[in-house]
């Protein structure tokens, strides 16, 4: 097999998208999209950008919730994507940015109360897991924070449940993959990020 050396821009080579939920200094919600997430047992870690609200939230109050939506929900991941909860917003945030302070709202997701934890659950995603941040640090670049969060409670999507288990029926679960900032399930495309670079 032959090969070439490249640099991409981005390495997001196919992770899951998260709807991460925290609590704002006012014990308002902040709502925001991320990839960088994969579990180690019950440790969910997560990679964050240093200079946005999620990372600040949970430096100040621990408690989280990732969120996990299913492919037919891109568009409004997409819709997510160029708000920030930072006012002003950052200045190494993209130049398509804006300050939103109420996310569900422009991103037309519900919030629903968690048992565990203070900040809200997305009432249109399938699976809800219920988490602590118990390590946020600095990674070795300085530009992200790597988080470790413990989970508490998993909320499952009943027609997702193998019957009679605590098991998650794969063959159920269509998950959104964010694939080199372009949307996918287990299937075809679904979308396009409003930052993507590669040519159409």
């Amino acid at each position: 097999m032959t090969s070439l050396q490249i640099r991409p821009n981005v390495l997001y080579f196919g992770t899951p998208v998260v709807l991460l939920t925290t609590e704002n200094p006012d014990g308002s919600a902040n709502l925001a999209p991320m990839s960088s997430a994969w579990a180690l047992g019950r440790i969910v870690v997560l990679g964050l950008a240093s200079e946005g609200q999620t990372g600040r939230n949970l430096v100040e109050r621990p408690d989280l919730v990732l969120n996990l939506p299913s492919a037919v929900l891109w568009p409004a991941v997409e819709r997510l994507a160029p708000l920030t909860g930072r006012n002003p917003v950052p200045d190494g945030k993209h130049a398509g940015c804006r300050y939103e302070p109420d996310k569900f709202r422009a991103a037309g997701l519900d919030p629903q109360p968690s048992v565990r934890v203070r900040p809200p659950r997305v009432a249109q995603c399938p699976l809800q897991l219920e988490a602590r941040a118990q390590r946020v640090q600095p990674d070795a670049s300085g530009d992200f924070l790597v988080v470790e969060a413990a989970v508490l409670v998993v909320h499952a999507d009943p027609g997702l449940v193998v019957p009679g288990t605590d098991h998650i029926d794969p063959a159920a679960w269509d998950p959104l993959i964010y694939n080199f900032r372009h949307y996918f399930g287990l299937g075809p495309e679904r979308g396009r990020s409003y930052r993507s670079e590669t040519p159409r």
